[in-house]
């Protein structure tokens, strides 16, 4: 039986589109939805098991990618928006109505991603987003529910899928996280 990691995921990912500028997110309201604009191409799009992102139904992981915040904007009721949980470090703006995460803000600017707003690109009906490139915090999935003895057969499917599973971020991301710290602590 294969293992469903994510709709947009399952059936392999389409390249991004050069040029490619952004587009339209949109929650999962049927009437009003709560719609952000996004200026730019998205980055280090990737699958999170971890237990805050938002997930469609029945997937394990969501999509997640980040952009720069200032091409982050919302353009249509952001009344119904609100901040999930104001007690941790991505502050995670969702549909009041709906359940959607539309982005997630980082408002500590002591924070190594300070300045990046977390997207899911699947809330966009445009083509040409960076695609995933690696499978984040996949240990966290224990804490959601699923079972330890399905982990090896969760990391064969998301190498099968070309995505690298990840206890953490990936390389380059922890490399930035540390390379942060050691200039805020003067090592660097």
């Amino acid at each position: 039986m294969t293992i469903a990691i994510h709709p947009q995921i399952d059936s392999g990912s389409k390249p991004a589109i050069e040029g490619f500028s952004g587009g339209t997110l949109s929650c999962k309201c049927s009437s009003n939805p709560v719609t952000v604009s996004i200026g730019a191409q998205s980055a280090h799009n990737h699958a999170c098991g971890c237990t805050q992102c938002w997930k469609p139904v029945g997937a394990l992981f969501s999509q997640v990618a980040v952009v720069s915040r200032d091409k982050v904007s919302v353009t249509s009721n952001e009344d119904k928006l609100e901040i999930v949980d104001p007690s941790v470090g991505i502050q995670r703006h969702a549909c009041k109505e709906c359940g959607t995460h539309m982005f997630g803000r980082i408002e500590d600017a002591s924070h190594p991603f300070f300045g990046l707003d977390f997207i899911h690109t699947e809330l966009s009906d445009e083509e040409g987003w960076s695609p995933p490139e690696f499978a984040a915090f996949v240990s966290s999935l224990i804490e959601s529910g699923t079972s330890p003895d399905t982990m090896d057969g969760v990391r064969a499917r998301l190498r099968e899928l070309g995505l690298e599973p990840y206890d953490c971020l990936s390389p380059p991301l922890m490399d930035a996280i540390a390379t942060h710290t050691a200039k805020a602590s003067g090592a660097l």
